[in-house]
């Protein structure tokens, strides 16, 4: 029983010290303006932005090519003004930015077929076989990949209600005002 145990303990410890070695030996340094830029998006990879996932646009975001720093839906102008003040660039009008929206599935009209929810990159639809689904708002990242496989067009992207924790005072404008 000892000499089991001291030799699966000495493998172990053998394998340990070659990861160990491996870590070190092959490690890969990261680009930190990727990290940056990474953290900056909301990370649902939903690929709305024409890119398969939020690490591969960060990736193109920090490339040699310029492409346009406001593909990212879910994320709208706060990740888009993030990612300008990363790159030291301007930031851009949203082409169409109407703010934080949620998906709503109309329940009536909904047949079960969970095109939906093996569409949704965050898990934010809930349901069975041929059941009525819904969608949990505060999960959901208006990234709009649950539109398009549904077969019977049930649902539908509204403007996210306001709530204590959502709303927002605006912020005054004009000549009467003054800063300090």
């Amino acid at each position: 029983m000892i000499e089991a145990v001291l030799s699966m303990g000495g493998m172990a410890l053998v394998a340990g010290l070659g990861l160990g070695y491996a870590a070190i030996k092959f490690h890969v340094e990261g680009n930190p303006v990727v990290e940056s830029l990474e953290a900056a998006l909301p990370s649902t990879n939903c690929g709305n932005c024409g890119y398969p996932g939020c690490h591969a646009y960060a990736e193109a975001l920090a490339g040699e090519e310029k492409i346009a720093i406001s593909l990212c839906a879910p994320g709208g102008t706060e990740a888009m003004e993030a990612i300008a003040g990363i790159l030291g660039i301007e930031p851009v009008v949203m082409e169409v930015d109407q703010g934080p929206r949620v998906a709503v599935i109309h329940e009536d009209k909904c047949i079960g077929c969970t095109a939906c929810i093996k569409a949704c990159p965050v898990d934010a639809i809930v349901g069975a076989n041929k059941q009525s689904h819904t969608v949990i708002a505060d999960m959901c990242t208006d990234c709009e990949a649950c539109v398009e496989p549904c077969p019977v067009d049930c649902i539908e992207m509204v403007p996210m209600p306001d709530s204590i924790y959502t709303w927002k005072w605006e912020k005054p404008t004009g000549p009467h005002v003054t800063l300090h």
